[in-house]
């Protein structure tokens, strides 16, 4: 009987805390995300003055070494061998290089030419996005190691999510609304262009990104005797190891997940990358009201993590998320659209600053529960994974999804960098300094690019296959294989 076999039985329901120290982890993803999705595009271009498109070039080389370190961690975490497990070694070593790039991407040098910053840009962001995928892919892959229950997938990652969301929203929200107020100038009316509000900024991210891996990573310490040890240690060449990564993956439902949720998140990196555009100048919100939106994430992030398991329970993953997901994609760029067709009322009214809110607000819970049911479905595929290969293999499983979701949205962001390009919104331009041109160009090229990309993530999305009665009968499959084994 292999270690991996023989080791423990995954809990059906881990406990509370449990769950929350697992969830809580997601925090410092949120947190990195938030900044490098909302932030770093508009600090850079528009408060530091570095061209737009440099800057999305920069991202992009960095999307390319992260496209190389994914699979990698995911592979070598699920065959590690410690006194501390497969997973936690790579939590705790992540802690501090994370923490530290992510400052110092948000105080880059006085006076350097934007070829200088451009490389400044490039190499932090490739050891951010190193450091927490040697974080967040094994720390994530533990979802199915702590339960194999098809509901209960679903319930401990609406904690993963609701934290990853909750504390990326938190450091928005503390942005808008303490941070930038006060950093207003004499000379800087609006604190959203004070480079030193953006210092102040990655100190506090950097101490919440260092915080929530240590409280994950402490908090799930006591689980290890009872988490799947890797295999026993074989000779392996890289050919051999390439070929077990490809026969792990190799399914029709992994791939159409694994493509639809790619696409999914380039739309979402792509919302994310003009979001700030969209609030600060398409319309004409104070950094108060954008705070005050942003709280609504905080609504949404609870009320999609409620929604997701009762959606598992009563309708299915798949069916779930094409229900949730058709209805969260027309909302996202739904406003925006209204005002190209010229049906809402005139900025700087209450009404449309509600309307925005909770539109908003409505919206994003859709894209959590769909984020959810998503992440559960990849579970899903572990299971399936060690029946056809003999070997469990959650890291890399969950580093396809980390990989999905940074590559994703980080290429979203360098699409929104040429989409501001395309719209002429000139570099350093402030609030009430675009044209009405200008603006109308931006929302006119953002909706139909951001509806194609949904519509071709529930296109694909559709081939997926496992349900609950696939995955208890693939349960029942390994059960049967692991009595059998003398």
């Amino acid at each position: 009987m292999t270690e991996a076999l023989a080791s423990s039985a995954p809990i059906k329901k881990p406990s509370f805390w449990t769950k929350t120290a697992y969830g809580f982890g997601s925090a410092a993803y949120g947190t990195k995300d938030a900044g490098l999705k909302y932030f770093l595009l508009l600090f850079y271009s528009q408060v530091i003055g570095v061209d737009a498109r440099l800057v999305s070039l920069a991202i992009l080389i960095a999307l390319i070494f992260d496209a190389i370190s994914d699979p990698i961690v995911g592979y070598w975490s699920d065959n590690f061998r410690s006194k501390w497990g497969r997973r936690h070694p790579f939590m705790y070593a992540a802690a501090i290089p994370v923490a530290l790039s992510y400052y110092f991407i948000w105080t880059p040098p006085e006076g350097w030419s934007d070829q200088a910053l451009f490389w400044y840009i490039v190499i932090l962001a490739i050891t951010i996005r190193t450091f927490i995928t040697i974080y967040e892919t094994p720390s994530t892959a533990l979802a199915p190691e702590l339960t194999d229950d098809y509901d209960e997938r679903s319930n401990i990652l609406s904690f993963r999510h609701f934290f990853g969301w909750s504390g990326g929203n938190a450091m928005t929200v503390i942005a808008f609304s303490f941070i930038f107020p006060a950093f207003v100038t004499v000379a800087i009316t609006n604190g959203q262009f004070n480079r030193d509000a953006y210092a102040f900024y990655g100190l506090i991210g950097s101490l919440v990104i260092f915080t929530a891996i240590l409280i994950s990573a402490l908090g799930t310490h006591h689980y290890i005797p009872k988490l799947r040890k890797a295999e026993p240690k074989r000779d392996m060449t890289l050919r051999k190891i390439f070929t077990e990564i490809y026969q792990t993956v190799s399914s029709p439902s992994f791939f159409a997940l694994f493509l639809a949720s790619l696409v999914a998140f380039i739309a979402s990196g792509l919302t994310a990358g003009l979001i700030l555009y969209f609030s600060t100048f398409f319309w004409e919100f104070t950094a108060e009201q954008i705070g005050m939106i942003t709280l609504g994430v905080f609504f949404a992030a609870f009320s999609g993590g409620i929604l997701a398991p009762i959606v598992t329970r009563k309708l299915g993953k798949k069916r779930g998320a094409l229900i949730v997901g058709l209805a969260a994609f027309i909302g996202v760029p739904l406003p925006i659209f209204l005002r190209l067709i010229d049906v809402l009322p005139e900025n700087g009214t209450p009404e449309i600053f509600w309307f925005v809110l909770i539109t908003n607000t409505i919206d994003t819970a859709l894209i959590v529960c769909y984020q959810i049911l998503a992440a559960s479905m990849m579970a899903d595929l572990v299971e399936q994974g060690e029946a056809k290969t003999g070997k469990r293999s959650e890291g890399l499983f969950f580093a396809a999804g980390t990989f999905m979701r940074k590559f994703g949205e980080g290429f979203g962001i360098v699409i929104a960098g040429f989409v501001l390009s395309i719209a002429g919104v000139a570099t350093g331009a402030t609030q009430g300094e675009l044209s009405d041109e200008t603006l109308w160009k931006l929302g006119a090229i953002y909706v139909p690019t951001v509806l194609v990309l949904f519509a071709t993530v529930l296109t694909i999305i559709s081939f997926y296959k496992i349900d609950r009665n696939t995955h208890e009968e693939t349960l029942k499959e390994l059960a049967a294989r692991k009595s059998d084994t003398p």
